[in-house]
């Protein structure tokens, strides 16, 4: 429900982790610390709804936190998530073709990016020219 200040024991305090998170506490981080308690618990509700019943099992979900903690960057979600990854069975073996999938879309978003551009600027890259003016 918007607006509902959820109970003390749904907030992280300073230092703690959130629940179900996964991430370790921090003596200098405070968990969420910039967001209105109504927003937290509406973040929180999503993050509880995300890993409840559902037709992908835990761990499938835990691979897919795992790219997405990777491809975004977050270091403390990337812990998280592995941990979770391996409570739930996962082995090395799944999680390192999980980094491959993962490591592969990343270098073929760096190739579509580089082509696009080529594009735009008109560039041949068989001649190394560029069509239209080149003075930019």
């Amino acid at each position: 429900m918007p607006g509902r200040n959820p109970p003390a024991a749904e907030i992280p305090e300073s230092g703690e982790a959130a629940p179900g998170d996964g991430r370790e506490k921090h003596p200098q981080i405070r968990s969420y610390a910039l967001l209105e308690r109504d927003t937290m618990s509406l973040y929180m509700n999503f993050y509880k709804h995300t890993y409840g019943k559902s037709t992908i099992d835990r761990k499938t979900k835990e691979f897919i936190a795992i790219a997405a903690s990777l491809t975004s960057g977050c270091k403390n979600c990337l812990e998280g998530h592995l941990k979770k990854a391996i409570k739930n069975g996962a082995t090395r073996a799944e999680v390192s073709e999980v980094l491959a999938i993962t490591l592969g879309v990343s270098a073929a978003t760096i190739v579509d990016r580089s082509d696009i551009a080529a594009a735009n600027l008109g560039l041949d890259p068989d001649t190394w020219t560029m069509s239209g003016d080149a003075d930019d």
